[in-house]
């Protein structure tokens, strides 16, 4: 027999080779594949997980404390993992002074990508529309009579053209007229994000929104210098002026009309359709009333109904498209191409 201190390890096997008489030694198996050699080929994968589990035991893995040394050249020697610094989204959580955080993470990892912005999230629009339904019930109820005999002219065809108006509600009807615009240029940035593009040259949405809200004020604008223009030439002064007043109360309207879709856009996703469809059944009933109000101040009972449509056309279908292409035009030059 050799010396005790000569001999290897070795545990028997169920396996005898050879004679009855004698028995086969075999070293303990050190990878996971001695073990299974050493097990019948008809084995289970449970059986061979169970002999792997009772070969080999799990043990605490230790790093080296010791600074890496070992570098290519032109490179920066090794850190250890300890003074890695860790990215401020592992570090600023919603628990990190709580029970709920009792360990600090230590790995790597992205930052998840930013929620898309949306604007029944920003406190600034919704405060503005907040504010804006305030002061519309306030100014409704102050010039309620005045908006009611307004909408009663609308109507109805009589030969007094003088409608009484205060000051009052004249700056109640210019503030609905610039409430319309900000309405107008809201559409147009949902438009704009749905149909050209969701990223734009300039920095903040605010802008684009007040780009848009700009181009209606001066679209409104120019109409109202045209109209004066024309009709200066053709018609008298108090038709004209009753014609101005007119179209301001009617575009206050359309304000008022279109105050509800951009509720229901903002804060209850309305498909763009819907909205699309709204907004196209709004602006036909605004045109056919201008075009009604137009006959019954200038044209009744002189038989111009082609003048009264080419008057229409001239002066609200052609500007009316001018804008839809300016607007289209400015969204295309505002959004980033790739």
């Amino acid at each position: 027999m050799l010396p005790q201190d000569s001999i290897t390890h070795v545990e028997p096997t169920a396996v005898s080779i050879g004679t009855a008489d004698s028995v086969v030694h075999a070293a303990k198996p050190r990878t996971p594949y001695q073990v299974l050699r050493t097990l019948p080929r008809d084995a289970t994968p449970a059986q061979q997980d169970s002999a792997i589990q009772a070969t080999f035991q799990p043990r605490e893995i230790r790093y080296s404390s010791q600074p890496d040394t070992l570098h290519l050249p032109g490179h920066d020697k090794g850190i250890k993992l300890s003074e890695v610094d860790i990215p401020i989204y592992y570090n600023k959580t919603f628990f990190a002074n709580t029970l709920q955080q009792t360990g600090k993470l230590t790995a790597y990892g992205v930052p998840g990508d930013p929620m898309p912005y949306s604007l029944h999230k920003d406190h600034v629009l919704t405060s503005t529309l907040l504010g804006l339904f305030v002061l519309v019930v306030m100014l409704v109820s102050i010039s309620r009579s005045f908006l009611l005999r307004q909408l009663k002219s609308l109507f109805k065809v009589d030969n007094n053209l003088f409608l009484p108006e205060t000051n009052t509600e004249l700056i109640c009807q210019f503030f609905l007229m610039v409430q319309t615009c900000l309405f107008l240029g809201i559409l147009f940035f949902f438009y704009t994000q749905e149909y050209i593009g969701e990223t734009f040259i300039v920095d903040s949405d605010y802008m684009v929104v007040g780009i848009y809200t700009a181009m209606a004020v001066g679209y409104f604008l120019v109409r109202f210098l045209l109209y004066t223009i024309v009709n200066t030439i053709f018609f008298d002064v108090k038709r004209n002026i009753y014609w101005l007043k007119t179209q301001l109360f009617i575009i206050s309207m359309e304000g008022i009309l279109l105050f509800p879709v951009i509720m229901l856009l903002i804060y209850f996703n309305l498909s763009t359709q819907t909205v699309i469809l709204y907004f196209a059944i709004t602006l036909i009933l605004v045109k056919l009333l201008t075009i009604y109000k137009c006959f019954a101040i200038f044209f009744r009972g002189k038989g111009g109904y082609l003048q009264n449509i080419l008057y229409f056309c001239a002066l609200e279908i052609v500007p009316l498209a001018a804008f839809w292409s300016t607007l289209v035009l400015t969204g295309n030059f505002l959004k980033i191409n790739y």
